[in-house]
């Protein structure tokens, strides 16, 4: 196993952001499980402005670390 692969997995099991992950996705101090929840709710809220247009409230902490 690769030390990448290693820091990975160690990673998971402590439910902390891989840093592999941490570098393409957006900055939190949250573990894992919460960071992968936001993930998803950013990934939806994206989803929905390209198919119903622009919304006419925005989910400011869905753009950057506040």
């Amino acid at each position: 196993m690769s030390e990448e692969l290693e820091n990975l997995s160690n990673a998971l099991f402590d439910n902390i952001v891989p840093n592999v992950w941490g570098d393409k996705g957006f900055l939190s101090l949250k573990p894992l499980a919460s960071w992968t929840v936001e993930l998803n709710n950013r990934i939806d809220f994206i989803n929905n402005w390209i198919k119903n247009g622009t919304p006419t409230n925005y989910w400011i902490p869905g753009f950057f670390f506040p």
